[in-house]
């Protein structure tokens, strides 16, 4: 069996965006993620749903991506009055995965159909392919995140982020 390939589908209006991630929510779409949510809160999006029920599983770096957006909205949010972040129909492996990093009250968690406000349309996304060094910065950062939110996650992932930092410190071209 093949896994499909990851790949993000945006329906946008003019204060929300839903974002579905089918596919496995890997390293190399947390840049495109992040490249994204960005863009959507820059031209005003304020509510943000993140559909996973097409998403097989998040790995570490898209959980670090996914835990920073969900703190800034969260703090964001807090200014005005509500929860900016919901997940729709996560599998019960990317909960377990959302509580083990201690993330998991970050957002809003959510099962059924998704209720789509009106005047809202597709919007076509297109891979960004980021370099490799702009994968590793991306991975270290996640990792950071996880490991800011949650001391307990200085264990899990200390060494990973150790591993990018030196490797981003490398002239390019050294292995």
């Amino acid at each position: 069996m093949t896994t499909p390939p990851a790949k993000l589908t945006v329906l946008a209006g003019k204060q929300f965006a839903c974002v579905k991630v089918t596919g496995r929510g890997n390293f190399t779409l947390s840049v495109d993620f992040k490249t994204l949510i960005t863009t959507l809160g820059q031209q005003g999006c304020t509510y943000f749903v993140i559909d996973l029920s097409e998403c097989l599983l998040l790995d570490s770096t898209f959980l670090g991506v996914l835990a920073g957006f969900g703190l800034k909205a969260n703090q964001a949010g807090s200014k005005s009055g509500g929860q900016a972040i919901e997940l729709l129909n996560p599998n019960a492996r990317t909960l377990e995965l959302l509580e083990n990093v201690g993330v998991l009250q970050l957002f809003k968690i959510s099962q059924g159909p998704l209720s789509v406000p009106e005047a809202v349309e597709a919007q076509p996304q297109e891979t960004a392919r980021p370099s490799r060094e702009e994968v590793k910065r991306a991975c270290l950062e996640a990792h950071q995140t996880l490991m800011d939110i949650n001391p307990a996650n200085v264990a899990k992932f200390r060494d990973v982020a150790q591993f990018l930092a030196d490797n981003l410190q490398k002239p390019a071209g050294q292995p």
